[in-house]
């Protein structure tokens, strides 16, 4: 008799029972989970040889799930996020376990005890407002498809949602029939987030709607936007078409416009600009629709030029200009630090 996969079965309702029905889980979040085990499995059958069919709940211990995190980061080069995202679809897995197959409590709360690793913050590769400008100059303003690619574009830098955000986007999503106007957002996990929208965006969509026909009543729950053969836009499809104007406009001025070219350098760019313009990092935080203010500051980590003018304006009239203060100008420095101790 088949020894029955308890891994299998326990994955299987954990997906598709679980998250979705008693813990409401995005359909998103359910998405990266599935491709974490994806990625796990895969790892045992090339790294463990372990067949597929043989990997059972005996196999989900803490020395493999470290081996397997390490590949990830030192043979994959993947980083450090990354690594933490797949270490937290495995975490939630195994807190459902805790319930399921009680009797292995030891060897889940075993699992549960492996850290994230702390990451750096990098430097956000943002547009400059000069980069943002050219970048949406370049569609054709006459040409009702990249009007199209424009209203994309503009879109995503105005609100700065995330690139699935915009492709989940509906036609009722919009409210511009009157001020204010605002566009309702939804977000990692099931979140709901309002956000205004600038006249100059309001302008552009109200010409693509005409454009598109997309002001009938009918078409309120459809996709605000999709590709030629009707159907919803892809992450892919909304990065071609992002590339396709940033090479574009590097061609122009290639010093306003990052090397490497993604969709959320748009929505770090936007965060960016409000930082600069002096907008409180709370708002931008509920703006962006970040869990915690921590991540947020990664913005205000990042502008160093907003930072040195804030330093400049706390200090101005307090340190007198000129005097022993000043060594740039005396070439022996061991004589004026001489005098300085006399001062």
């Amino acid at each position: 008799m088949k020894k029955e996969n308890k891994l299998a079965k326990c994955l299987t309702k954990f997906l598709t029972v679980y998250l979705p029905h008693e813990r409401n889980v995005s359909p998103n979040t359910i998405m990266a989970y599935k491709d974490s085990f994806v990625s796990f499995v895969t790892y045992m059958r090339d790294e463990k040889k372990i067949k597929v069919d043989k990997l059972s709940l005996s196999d989900l211990t803490k020395d493999n799930i470290i081996d397997y995190l390490k590949w990830m980061v030192e043979c994959k080069g993947l980083g450090i996020a990354t690594r933490n995202h797949r270490l937290a679809a495995i975490h939630s897995f195994v807190s459902y376990l805790q319930y399921e197959q009680i009797e292995r409590l030891d060897q889940w709360q075993s699992v549960m005890a492996i850290k994230y690793m702390k990451k750096d913050y990098n430097v956000p590769t943002h547009y400059t407002k000069e980069g943002i400008k050219l970048l949406l100059e370049q569609p054709d303003q006459n040409d009702n498809k990249e009007f199209r690619h424009l209203t994309i574009l503009a879109l995503m830098y105005d609100t700065g949602c995330r690139v699935q955000e915009l492709a989940d986007l509906k036609v009722d999503s919009l409210c511009i029939q009157s001020k204010p106007y605002t566009i309702r957002i939804y977000g990692k996990g099931r979140k709901v987030r309002v956000v205004p929208l600038s006249e100059n965006v309001v302008a552009i969509l109200k010409n693509y709607m005409d454009r598109y026909d997309l002001n009938d009543a009918r078409h309120l729950r459809n996709t605000l936007f999709y590709n030629c053969f009707g159907q919803k836009l892809t992450r892919a499809g909304i990065t071609y078409i992002l590339k396709k104007y940033a090479d574009m406009a590097c061609a122009i001025n290639p010093g306003v416009i990052p090397e490497t070219t993604s969709c959320h350098q748009l929505r770090h760019s936007r965060a960016m600009h409000l930082l600069q313009s002096g907008v409180n990092l709370i708002w931008i935080r509920d703006f962006l629709g970040h869990t915690s203010i921590q991540t947020t500051e990664v913005y205000a980590r990042t502008d160093s030029k907003q930072k040195r003018e804030a330093i400049e304006k706390a200090n101005a009239d307090l340190i007198p200009i000129g005097g022993v203060g000043e060594w740039e100008n005396n070439q022996n420095l061991l004589t004026w630090l001489k005098h300085l101790s006399k001062s």
